[in-house]
């Protein structure tokens, strides 16, 4: 026998026995590496967000995630009898087989509720928001025809007249009188007819097909423009200057965001690789960077405050840096309280780890560039601040413009092509367009630039004066006849955030209740409780009007033996009494959305 056949079963012996070892090693390094992998992630979010918030969010997480994945089911652990829980479920089902309107008109949540444990009583209170909700926000109008499917002879151009008068006159909020928070930012009446006059011959107008509407082409790139110059950009030298700012109009505030988000993330991913993009936001950063992180798969980090001047925490902001992070935010200023971050600092920051830096100033918009011109203190926001990259602004709010209006700037060109969509392979031929929308309304573009050229920058002075002189003289009034409450931060614009001194003795949320019952319309905050205001046009006459009946509202609060049974009470506080409350809330909502479609 040859020494070569005797070799043979040993080499192949071998040869598995190799690649056995093989196997094994390539699952240790898979398993290490996964272990590694998480390991990091994990220290990462502990080093941004603190051991406690880590083991807080993991334990919400745990009890969010119930097998059925249902809001009633979450609730078993709290009955006191499995029957009961049986019961629950039952009910729960045949809830929602029906509809809104069967629901509105047949109210069995108080019979169950005696059976319930009491901490469930809020709970079922809650429910019993949702028909009022529908006969609030969707009620039945004898007088008018509901419209559900198309009719089957077209109606008269004075029919059809005739009908959107009858609609627009149906009972509402009158907004006209000042009372409400924010909502309409109206320029007056005069605006009115010049967004007419811009709606009429633009009407049919789009932008998407620039070489057939050229007007609306030039009125959207001045736009931009303006708003640039208005932030202190400097505007690129020529078309292919990639160093100037740029920017594009965009429907509102969330899509601006959007657009920056985009943006970052897409030019991480290009130029630096990252994969797994994450963003650092201030806790009172405006929800649409939450939106965004959903639609982006961007994991967000939220920041929180300092309690007292309400600004974003820097040293956390610090410590949440990592290599995955492809952006920062600050706010000039937040929707919650109206304070401007600390943009400087963030700046700072922004440039030593090579970061976007994206100022939201959506809410500000045509009244924080003009605060040093109003005479009142201001603080650095714009691009003058070394690392600001971009900036969102709604022209639709204190620019006056006609709702669906906003902008998004870049501090260079090079940076906007990113929130940009082409598709090159389309058999339709190749598509392009700058933000989330393809084609777009040319006359909304026109009414925004029709409305920013008439007011100018004395109109734009003028109003700011108004506006933030109104915000100013609440606040102080606040300060000075209202121990009971405290002011906020130190707000510099035009929203003004309070809450209670002693919630034991004046609940904040009932006060808001109560100045909701003397025609006011205030906004709810949390973390902490408070209510808040944002001054328009329309409040500046009725600043005494406000101190009056806050004052009211106040007292009467006090003075009530029981509190917690308005509909701000309930919904905030349900948030904010167990793990479960915020996903109660949230199905809520829900349902409050399919409300507005009922």
């Amino acid at each position: 026998m040859s020494s070569s056949s005797l070799k043979k079963p040993t080499t192949l012996l071998g040869s598995i026995r190799t690649s056995a070892l093989t196997i094994e090693n390539a699952k240790t390094v898979v398993f290490w590496y996964l272990v590694q992998y998480y390991a990091i992630k994990f220290l990462r979010h502990v080093r941004a967000t603190g051991i406690s918030v880590t083991l807080h969010d993991s334990y919400l997480a745990i009890v969010k995630t119930p097998p059925a994945h249902h809001p009633g089911l979450m609730l078993r652990g709290s009955f006191e009898e499995q029957g009961d829980c049986e019961e629950l479920t039952r009910i729960e089902k045949r809830r929602r087989s029906q509809t809104e309107r069967d629901l509105a008109q047949t109210d069995p949540v108080p019979k169950l509720t005696r059976r319930f444990h009491p901490s469930l009583q809020r709970v079922f209170n809650l429910v019993l928001l949702v028909p009022s909700a529908r006969r609030k926000l969707a009620p039945q109008h004898p007088s008018v025809t509901p419209t559900l499917a198309l009719p089957a002879q077209g109606l008269t151009r004075e029919q059809v007249s005739l009908a959107l008068t009858t609609l627009s006159e149906l009972p509402n909020t009158k907004w006209e009188d000042g009372r409400v928070s924010g909502a309409v930012y109206h320029g007056g009446e005069e605006m009115n007819e010049i967004w007419r006059d811009a709606f009429g011959k633009f009407v049919v107008s789009n932008p998407l097909h620039a070489d057939v509407f050229p007007g609306v082409r030039k009125m959207d790139s001045e736009v931009v423009s303006m708003c640039l110059s208005l932030f202190n950009s400097p505007l690129p030298t020529s078309a292919i200057d990639q160093n100037g700012g740029a920017g594009t109009t965009t429907s509102g505030g969330t899509e601006s965001i959007l657009m920056a988000c985009k943006a970052y993330r897409d030019r991480a991913a290009a130029e630096r690789g990252i994969s797994e993009p994450e963003m650092i936001i201030p806790i009172s950063a405006h929800a649409a960077f939450d939106k965004a992180a959903k639609y982006f798969k961007i994991k967000i980090h939220h920041i929180p405050v300092d309690p007292q001047t309400r600004k974003v925490n820097l040293k956390a902001v610090k410590r949440a840096i990592n290599p995955n992070t492809i952006m920062l935010v600050g706010s000039a200023p937040n929707f919650p309280d109206g304070i401007i971050d600390d943009i400087t600092g963030l700046g700072k920051l922004a440039v030593r780890y090579n970061l976007g830096l994206h100022v939201d100033c959506c809410l500000g918009s045509f009244l924080v560039p003009f605060l040093e011109r109003a005479g009142f203190p201001y603080e650095p926001f714009d691009f003058r601040v070394p690392g600001v990259s971009s900036i969102s602004c709604d022209t639709h709010k204190y620019g006056f413009a006609p709702k669906g209006s906003s902008v998004i700037m870049y501090r260079e060109k090079r940076l906007r092509k990113y929130q940009y969509s082409v598709i090159t392979t389309w058999p339709g031929g190749v598509y392009a367009s700058p933000s989330m929308a393809g084609s777009r309304p040319g006359a909304l573009i026109a009414g925004a630039w029709a409305s920013m050229v008439h007011m100018g920058i004395s109109g734009y002075t003028d109003s700011c004066i108004a506006i933030v002189g109104a915000a100013k003289a609440i606040e102080s009034g606040i300060r000075t006849s209202f121990p009971e409450l405290y002011i906020l931060g130190e707000p510099l614009v035009s929203v003004i955030a309070f809450g209670s001194e002693d919630e034991g003795d004046c609940p904040v949320y009932e006060v808001g209740d109560r100045m909701g019952k003397l025609g006011w319309h205030l906004n709810a905050l949390q973390t902490p409780p408070a209510l808040h205001l944002a001054c328009t046009r329309l409040t500046v006459p009725v600043v005494g009007d406000f101190l009056r009946d806050l004052r009211i509202a106040v007292d009467e609060t006090k003075a009530k033996d029981t509190k917690g049974d308005g509909s701000m009470v309930m919904l905030y506080g349900l948030g904010s009494s167990s793990a479960v409350g915020p996903g109660l809330v949230e199905e809520l909502a829900t349902r409050y959305m399919d409300v507005l479609y009922a």
